[in-house]
């Protein structure tokens, strides 16, 4: 039996890039902001993702993360450097890439033709994460500043100039363990909103699902998540996550 559990997980990552792929034929980028737009409506979009954890001292994780969307082919990329300051405070600086081409910025701004060249975006981000459990509930509050790069793009055959963004992030969070089958589940649930700066509050974000344990270093996260932005059409996604976690040194 134990022969086969890790024959299982040397093929883990094989089929995790395999079903990124299926998957990603029909999935919108999770951190897709279309610069302009008049979306209404909405998009369901199926979504696989694949998280590393790869601790680095006791207090200090990296973290990597991968997203590929298909037929878009609009890659996104994340990486992490979370460090615990105390029991109930954690600091993470991070990096976001995403590229989306021009006819998946067009089919969320419901606007045919307006959008004629890829944009990408580059985000900086540092954050602070307060902790702490209330009768075995696991509550979080995340306050986040971004940095956000957009380039030069193309709209309404218009070259619009590159610029900068600061973004305010908060997310309310929580989770709550359950003992099943000799291992704990963990279903969540959390409530995000954006502001951005010259524009207000921009973005809602609610996410519910549930961590599972597969393996002793790997989880597997089902989860569904609406979000709402000024200008484009609401994604409702259909996320399926791994999670793998290096073992510590």
């Amino acid at each position: 039996m134990r022969g086969f559990t890790k024959f299982v997980l040397h093929l883990v990552p094989t089929f995790l890039v395999l079903w990124l792929v299926f998957l990603g034929g029909r999935c919108i980028a999770q951190e897709v902001d279309v610069p302009t737009g008049r979306g209404s409506g909405s998009v369901v979009a199926p979504t696989g993702w694949a998280e590393l954890i790869a601790p680095v001292q006791q207090r200090i994780d990296l973290k990597f993360y991968g997203f590929y969307i298909g037929e878009l082919k609009a890659p996104s990329a994340q990486f992490d450097a979370t460090f615990r300051a105390t029991r109930f405070l954690s600091i993470t600086p991070s990096y976001l890439y995403y590229s989306v081409p021009a006819d998946g910025l067009n089919e969320l701004a419901n606007h045919s033709g307006g959008f004629t060249r890829t944009v990408e975006e580059h985000q900086f981000r540092i954050d602070g994460t307060v902790m702490f459990s209330v009768h075995k509930f696991e509550i979080s509050e995340r306050n986040m500043y971004v940095r956000r790069f957009l380039p030069t793009y193309m709209y309404g055959g218009k070259s619009l100039p590159e610029k900068e963004i600061n973004r305010y992030r908060n997310r309310i969070a929580v989770a709550y363990p359950l003992a099943v089958g000799g291992h704990i589940w963990k279903p969540f649930a959390s409530y995000e909103a954006f502001y951005d700066q010259g524009s207000g509050w921009t973005k809602n974000r609610a996410w519910t699902g549930v961590t599972v344990p597969i393996e002793k270093h790997v989880s597997f996260q089902p989860s569904y998540m609406w979000e709402n932005t000024n200008g484009i059409k609401d994604l409702r996604y259909l996320m399926f996550g791994l999670i793998f976690r290096m073992p510590s040194r």
